[in-house]
């Protein structure tokens, strides 16, 4: 596992300091090990979570960028939101957390992320190994945007789609991480360059990211399309030599379509990859899922025709740059080409004079309008404002919009974060300008999907988690416990966020259940001193197999007394243990 960029490890950052003192322990459980990865924002380590006993990855983030503790804040709740996303595409984020140390010079947070361990290799590293072909460059994407159509209906923007945040595993899963980090930095940034000097490469922001406006789900789906972009041609579609020239790229230029690019690149992927790559967020894919659909479509589809691809191309980005460019070149080269052979002779100088006097008047007029007239104060009769109604109930929402000659018109959708009944966003979004009568698509919360937990107490390992898939939920964390009735992998019970559950209980789709399952193993305790007959019972208790053994040898003052026993502490269940008792 790696983070891109080039951030340097500290001293206190390794897993072992020189002077050999014992590895770091975060929270008094996370233990770091080497390091596996470094970028602009964090280190990454291997570590290990000694509750658990399970191998983990932990991001420790830069002391400088823990300084704000409104900082700190944003970056806990992003991580807390993100790891209630249980999805085979994204990297689990299993905890989140502060290490405080306090020394001379005073107290000092380290925010640190911890995450499922992912052994495989970086998107990034793949690309830069070689030519991708398109079967695997389309199968990696539909791995990326699986786990963002996952996190958007979770509410979670990922904002920082790049190759260096994907892995592919090496079953050759694709997983997606870093999920609300880069909100979490952006939020705490002052400006654009601060961000993105934190973040990495702007090569693959979305124009809105690049002009600092807000952000939803559409800046992903441009993200990806940067990186299938760059999967299909081998590079990115603008390069430049610093951060702002490519960001003014992203903003105002029109990318050539991939095949240009590349001759290998199937022409069938071009209108896919320009509609991602829309300029206007409403022009691009709405969602990660039909941004997928489109991407299966054309691996089967037919390959545009070059007038399809110029329409596209002009709808999405206007005129051709290039071909104004090229006629542009042309004009000049006509107006100063004297060795030519021209039909007609050049414009008489009177007419150059007039047509001078003519736009010397136009430019006269034009400041004299602009300068005189008048501001407009409100909205112009044949517009209408979208009002914001977020949070209203349907039916006041309706009534807001009636006010503004809109009409409205009901979905709903799921939401874990908005009440059930109230509003959660609209479409066109609010502040938008339309025309009268225009249909406002209102979301309406279902409130947060739920399904029931199946019966698990008794069933095997393997069982359990069946049942879990079948119901949309997902294993946690496996803790296992002495029992003596019943064998190794039992399930005992089963809990989701600290809170135990019963079999029919609702629970949250996509819930990430903890299970506590048979230890096979109970624990018997140092029954010398006691009586057989205690001993015995005792250990009959335990649903064990008691076998007493005279010891001729001992002092009869011992009377019948256990003197020693063959096994102490954690055994196997119904198993046999030899009690030693005094014969005298």
């Amino acid at each position: 596992m790696s983070d891109p960029g080039g951030f340097s490890v500290t001293d206190d950052e390794r897993p072992e300091r020189a002077n050999g003192a014992p590895p770091r322990v975060l929270a008094g459980r996370y233990r770091v090990d080497e390091l596996i990865g470094r970028g602009g924002m964090a280190s990454v380590h291997r570590g290990f979570d000694q509750t658990l006993g399970r191998e983990v990855a932990i991001k420790i983030l830069r002391r400088d960028l823990a300084k704000d503790s409104t900082f700190r804040t944003r970056f806990r709740l992003e991580a807390q939101a993100a790891s209630r996303m249980a999805n085979q595409a994204i990297v689990r984020v299993f905890d989140a957390g502060e290490d405080v140390t306090t020394d001379a010079s005073g107290t000092r947070h380290v925010p640190f992320i911890v995450m499922e361990l992912v052994r495989g290799t970086l998107l990034k590293d793949v690309i830069a190994a070689g030519p991708v072909t398109p079967t695997d460059a389309v199968r990696y994407v539909d791995g990326i945007l699986e786990a963002l159509e996952y996190s958007h209906r979770a509410g979670v923007v990922h904002r920082d789609i790049k190759p260096s945040n994907v892995m592919i595993t090496d079953a050759g899963q694709v997983k997606v991480m870093d999920f609300g980090i880069a909100r979490a930095v952006s939020d705490s940034s002052a400006t654009v360059a601060e961000t993105t000097s934190i973040l990495g490469t702007a090569a693959y922001f979305s124009p809105e990211q690049a002009k600092g406006e807000p952000v939803d789900a559409r800046a992903d789906v441009y993200s990806t399309g940067v990186v299938l972009y760059e999967l299909l041609a081998g590079r990115p579609p603008f390069r430049g030599d610093s951060p702002v020239a490519v960001a003014y790229q992203h903003v105002s230029e029109t990318p050539a379509p991939p095949s240009q690019v590349n001759a290998a690149s199937p022409t069938a992927f071009d209108p896919v990859v320009l509609r991602a790559l829309a300029k206007d967020p409403y022009q691009r894919f709405p969602d990660a899922g039909s941004f997928r659909r489109a991407l299966d479509a054309a691996s089967d589809g037919r390959a545009p025709s070059k007038r399809e691809l110029g329409a596209l191309t002009s709808e999405l980005y206007g005129p051709n740059p290039r071909q104004a460019a090229e006629t542009a070149r042309s004009l000049r080269q006509l107006s100063s080409d004297n060795a030519s052979v021209r039909t007609q002779s050049g414009p008489p100088v009177a007419w150059i004079w007039a047509g001078v006097a003519l736009l010397a008047v136009l430019v006269a007029s034009v400041l004299f309008w602009v300068v005189t007239m008048r501001p407009f104060a409100e909205v112009p009769g044949n517009a209408r404002i979208v009002p914001d109604v977020a949070g209203m109930v349907y039916e006041d929402a309706v009534a807001e919009l009636e006010d503004a000659d809109l009409v409205a018109v009901e979905e709903h959708e799921p939401s874990d974060h908005v009440e059930e009944g109230r509003v959660i966003r609209t479409d066109p979004q609010s502040g938008a300008s339309v025309t009268p009568e225009t249909m406002i698509r209102v979301f309406v919360s279902e409130g947060q999907e739920v399904t029931s937990l199946p019966e698990l107490e008794g069933l095997t390992e393997d069982e359990a988690r069946q049942a879990l898939s079948d119901a949309g939920l997902s294993l946690g964390s496996i803790t296992p416990q002495n029992n003596p009735s019943l064998e190794a992998g039992i399930v005992l019970s089963a809990s989701s966020g600290g809170d135990q559950l019963a079999a029919g209980e609702e629970v949250a789709e996509g819930a990430v259940v903890d299970l506590v399952v048979a230890s096979g193993r109970v624990t018997i305790t140092d029954y010398s001193g006691y009586t057989l007959e205690a001993a015995v019972r005792a250990l009959e208790s335990l649903e064990l197999t008691a076998e007493p053994q005279e010891d001729p040898n001992c002092e009869a003052s011992a009377g019948d007394n256990v003197v020693a026993q063959s096994a102490i502490g954690d055994v196997p269940v119904h198993s046999t243990v030899q009690l030693r008792y005094c014969s005298g």
